[in-house]
């Protein structure tokens, strides 16, 4: 294995791009993050602009190569990861004809109706329809929504003169390649969403004719398929330029964040567990086998790692919930405060979240501030505070949130390992969160597991993307990647706050069955209530 050889990792995600300069064997010699806007639009809408992407990763490229011009000599490869389930439609210059719709725009779901129905509907699908979906993908369209098929859907439906010029419709990470290569192509992984591949036989994944028949696709509006580890192209000579890469180097294919993230977890081997917990979260993992469990919204799906599939899951709010404490209750520009959050904002968080017994004194929080993926697929429902009296303080609000996101993962604890059909002993943790020694705690005590904390877990995804790039060039193997990703330190389960844990989560669990016929009569509108 190599040291000298460095990769030149981008990761998009939602609020903004970070791009590393990473050795083969994942240490991070320099790095930079732009953020990026979010437009939230009535009906569920939610966009990004992709010139706004390309400037911001344009701009935190040249200031991580800056960083060490002499290791950005020794680039040898360009691998990039991004948000999954977004759809960006160009023409055939490549040249984006509208924003991004990215994966929490639920807009797509009632034009998703006629492609998923039929005469006879069982659950809201078309029995011969769902039967060929389970078989050939291993899984189905979400009615939420937010799948880039729904998102097809709905271009095609509000904005169908943007749908007749689009040339390709592509993930957000494919766009990014294209932008540095200018080939258009999808990985196995990047296009599983979009529900027309076959993927039974990992070698050979691809279109299958009746399924595009179904979605009402020309295969001509889609991207030829790599598997991740491929080698896409050059960079572009004036972008290596620009930024200062060698010319000539080549672009990865790369993978959606799910996946580079089960790598850059070091979790690589079958079973073995990673929870991400950044503006989303998600808990999975590799198996060897193929399974669906449609109840629950979670599918074996291709994996970044050749001939290898991740059980894909995805719950919508979690950093997220924090951010919406900061910018929607905490610091407002309204006359009562500061609108100004201190650049310490999250580790104050944690230090008031310490100064609160296990429990919160009762206060529950649901965070589900924008809908659900899983292990319920219903995009109704909404977040919220519960069982709140006269003595509970802010401090116990901002802990429930931390307490609310992890029994939400908790709840999909359960369903993974029975989709598993085995316990997972511990969990490597990734993300934004688990910067957060008290979150890292708190998931311990309410999931009753160990949590190793990964070091730098923030770069979680670029580290990923880099460890792609170094396999498929050879300079590591994937069952080199658990040495090469050093935990902080591990978390073990509190047994004096199993008790209290878990008689929240079971009332958590009973908010859920008890509210949910209420939120989809409150958001069975959602342009009358601007909501998703």
């Amino acid at each position: 294995m190599s040291s000298e050889k460095t990769i030149l990792a981008v990761d998009l995600g939602t609020s903004g791009p970070k791009v590393a300069l990473v050795t083969a064997r994942g240490d991070i010699i320099g790095s930079a993050f732009e953020p990026t806007g979010l437009i939230l639009l009535p009906g569920g809408g939610a966009e990004q602009d992709p010139a706004d992407w390309w400037q911001a990763i344009s701009k935190a490229a040249k200031r991580a190569l800056a960083q060490n011009r002499t290791a950005a000599r020794r680039i040898a490869a360009v691998c990039c990861t991004s948000q999954w389930s977004g759809t960006v439609a160009v023409n055939a210059d490549g040249r984006p004809l509208m924003n991004a719709i990215i994966w929490m725009d639920a807009r797509g779901a009632e034009p998703l109706k006629a492609i998923t129905g039929g005469p006879i509907r069982m659950e809201g699908y078309s029995p011969s329809k769902l039967l060929r979906w389970l078989r050939l993908t291993g899984g189905a369209p979400s009615h939420v929504g937010k799948d880039p098929l729904a998102h097809i859907a709905y271009i095609k439906q509000a904005h169908p003169d943007i749908y007749a010029q689009t040339y390709k419709f592509l993930e957000p990470k494919d766009y990014l390649n294209l932008r540095l290569t200018g080939q258009f192509a999808a990985s196995f992984d990047s296009i599983a969403l979009h529900w027309v591949t076959d993927n039974r036989d990992l070698r050979r994944v691809d279109y299958d004719g009746r399924l595009l028949q179904i979605a009402g696709l020309p295969r001509q509006k889609l991207p030829d398929l790599r598997r991740a580890v491929d080698m896409l192209g050059p960079i572009l000579p004036e972008i290596a330029a620009e930024w200062g890469v060698p010319p000539q180097t080549p672009v990865v294919m790369g993978a959606p964040d799910v996946q580079s993230a089960a790598i850059g977890s070091g979790a690589v081997s079958d079973f073995a567990g990673h929870l991400y917990i950044g503006t989303s979260a998600w808990l999975t993992c590799h198996v060897p086998f193929k399974k669906t469990d449609l109840l629950h919204n979670m599918a074996s799906l291709p994996s970044a790692i050749p001939e290898r599939y991740l059980v894909a899951n995805e719950q919508e709010t979690a950093g997220a919930c924090l951010n919406f404490l900061r910018d929607n209750l905490l610091y407002q520009d309204d006359g009562l405060g500061t609108a100004v959050p201190p650049a310490d904002f999250y580790a104050r968080l944690d230090r008031i979240a310490e100064t609160v017994a296990a429990g919160s004194d009762g206060a529950l929080f649901t965070p589900w501030l924008y809908g659900e993926r899983t292990p319920v697929d219903d995009h109704t429902i909404r977040g919220g505070f519960y069982n709140l009296s006269l003595p509970h303080q802010r401090a116990h609000l901002i802990r429930a949130v931390f307490e609310g996101v992890a029994f939400n993962g908790r709840w999909l604890l359960k369903y993974v390992e029975k989709f598993i059909g085995r316990r997972m002993d511990g969990l490597n943790m990734i993300g934004g969160g688990a910067n957060s020694d008290i979150w890292c705690q708190i998931h311990a005590d309410v999931f009753d597991r160990p949590i190793r904390q990964v070091r730098h877990p923030i770069q979680a995804n670029v580290r990923g993307a880099a460890f792609l790039a170094a396999a498929a060039l050879g300079l590591i193997s994937f069952s080199d990647i658990p040495q090469l990703v050093p935990i902080a330190r591990t978390y073990q389960p509190n047994p004096a706050h199993r008790a209290i844990y878990d008689e929240l989560f079971a009332e958590f669990l009973q908010l859920y069955q008890q509210n949910r016929k209420i939120y989809a009569r409150l958001n069975r509108h959602p342009k009358g209530f601007q909501n998703p």
